[in-house]
């Protein structure tokens, strides 16, 4: 009789696909679709210069992209990173692609994801610089603008009318509405310098025009940006504060506090409740490394209250966090090129958010809602950090960032796992993907063949790698057990709770873009 202790039947591992694609460093990786790629890019690229691509680049990718798809799934893209991603630029350039493909797809691409005055006018002037290959609108692109024109609020309005390149009036000077009300012309003619009927004028422009003739009456409901060129008391401000929108207030922290609005009594326990009002932070659709921005980025004069809130804000936002059941892993890369800022370089207004605070953020708030979760951070190998399940996510998200620096090894928390023979049910990578220290020579990436080790002790185990900068490679090969995701909206969160509860079918993420029903209404 054969040995049985020598002859013993063990896991059959799944066979490892070579790894024929190249990444930014130019080691080994897997090529995502096309599809894939495009989602990619929507999701996390914003048209700036990243650690790896030029704007320019990533321009010429996504164009080429649009080339090898179908137009069907360019519209689905544009209203999913639009709607659920809460992207800008790229959902803008998809949908100024559809317009020039004649696709016709178009109209509702247009009008989901054409949302809001700033929207429109990304549109158009994506469409005007003919990076698209056309410098006009065109006629049913001009059809579909006028149609916002005429359709938007008076506060829609004057949202769209707060900056340039194109400005509103340029706009309304290239498509010339048609409006059907008094106010909208009066309104639109106030815009452009023709003349207008004062009597007209919506209420609150009127009462904007009122208070630049008498600015003892109550301020006017309209963007602070209108105001700000006016004589404004330190109450001015309080009440601007007080009518602002979320956003506004959560961006404007530091202008409150040079315009002494903290030292009006109750205004900073006023702001610290709007800051933490659930229901404003849902309707916000902030991103919780919006709120880290907000909290990294406030001076010392911001009193510590509304600091506070900020800290309770960024727990609210992060609601849509699994709690997962089995044991967790979380994986973020803490390597020299995280340290570039997360929505690229933009001159002066370069984010202080960095894709290294990004994937610590996630990171703490996996571990905030799964406390038994492990985190191992790595860049050359596994990072030491101590890490408390109690603690704040805005603390552990602080001392994972903190680390910082070295190059991107992606196997080496696998290979820790597996010199140590450790179990897990799901593994969650934050990373770039741009490994390169363990770069192999041919085959499959050592992240795949770590990973099939993995799974010979971890059979029924799950791995997720997101990707929070605009790449078209991944160490990770798409397959049944294998899940790659590219952003940083809450969404990201719902669909690893899906896919490690096997409730996502085989095509994982490009199939719940391509669910998208272009049918429904935003």
């Amino acid at each position: 009789m054969a040995n049985v202790q020598l002859f013993q039947r063990t896991q059959q591992a799944l066979p490892l696909p070579a790894a024929l694609a190249r990444n930014a460093e130019g080691a080994p990786a897997y090529a995502l679709t096309p599809q894939h790629q495009l989602a990619q890019y929507a999701a996390t690229g914003c048209l700036n210069t990243t650690f790896y691509a030029s704007a320019e680049a990533q321009l010429a990718t996504v164009l080429e992209l649009c080339q090898a798809v179908e137009p069907a799934f360019i519209a689905q893209t544009a209203v999913y990173c639009r709607e659920r991603g809460y992207m800008k630029d790229m959902p803008a350039l998809l949908v100024a692609v559809l317009a020039g493909q004649g696709a016709a797809e178009f109209p509702q691409a247009f009008r989901r994801v054409i949302n809001n005055g700033k929207m429109l006018r990304n549109f158009v002037q994506i469409m005007r610089s003919g990076a698209i290959g056309r410098k006009s609108l065109g006629s049913r692109p001009k059809k579909l603008v006028q149609a916002w024109l005429n359709g938007a609020s008076e506060q829609a309005l004057l949202a769209a009318a707060v900056g340039n390149a194109p400005s509103l009036a340029d706009v309304v000077k290239m498509v010339h509405p048609k409006p059907q009300e008094a106010w909208r012309a009066a309104f639109f003619a106030w815009l452009i310098g023709k003349q207008y009927t004062a009597s007209d004028l919506p209420p609150a422009l009127a009462a904007f025009e009122a208070y630049k003739l008498d600015t003892a009456r109550a301020i006017p409901e309209v963007p602070f940006q209108m105001l700000t060129a006016l004589p404004l008391s330190a109450h001015d401000w309080a009440q601007i504060a007080c009518q602002g929108s979320w956003q506004m207030v959560r961006m404007n922290l530091n202008t409150f506090a040079r315009h002494g609005v903290y030292d009006i009594g109750g205004m900073p326990e006023l702001i610290a409740a709007k800051l933490r009002d659930p229901e404003a932070i849902c309707r916000a659709r902030v991103f919780p490394y919006q709120l880290m921005s907000a909290y990294m980025a406030a001076g010392e004069n911001v009193p510590a209250i509304v600091r506070a809130a900020l800290e309770q804000a960024l727990e609210a936002s992060l609601r849509n966090v699994p709690q997962i059941a089995g044991k967790v892993v979380v994986c973020p890369d803490v390597s020299g090129s995280m340290s570039a800022p997360v929505s690229g370089f933009r001159g002066s207004a370069t984010s202080s958010v960095r894709c290294i605070d990004v994937a610590a953020l996630v990171a703490a708030a996996m571990l905030r809602k799964n406390p038994d979760a492990v985190v191992l951070p790595f860049e050359h190998s596994v990072v030491q950090c101590g890490l408390g399940a109690d603690d704040s996510v805005m603390v552990n998200a602080a001392r994972l960032a903190a680390i910082g620096g070295g190059g991107t090894n992606c196997s080496a928390p696998l290979l820790r796992m597996n010199s140590r023979k450790e179990l897990a049910d799901l593994v969650i990578y934050v990373s770039d993907n741009e490994s390169w220290i363990d770069a192999t020579r041919s085959g499959a990436t050592a992240t795949m063949g770590q990973w099939n080790v993995f799974k010979q002790r971890n059979p029924q185990a799950r791995l997720v790698c997101i990707d929070i900068s605009p790449h078209a490679t991944t160490q990770a090969m798409e397959r049944e057990d294998i899940l790659n995701i590219g952003g940083f909206s809450d969404d990201v969160f719902k669909i690893i709770a899906a896919f490690a509860a096997g409730r996502l079918d085989s095509a994982h993420w490009v199939g719940e873009i391509a669910a998208v029903d272009m049918a429904e209404s935003c």
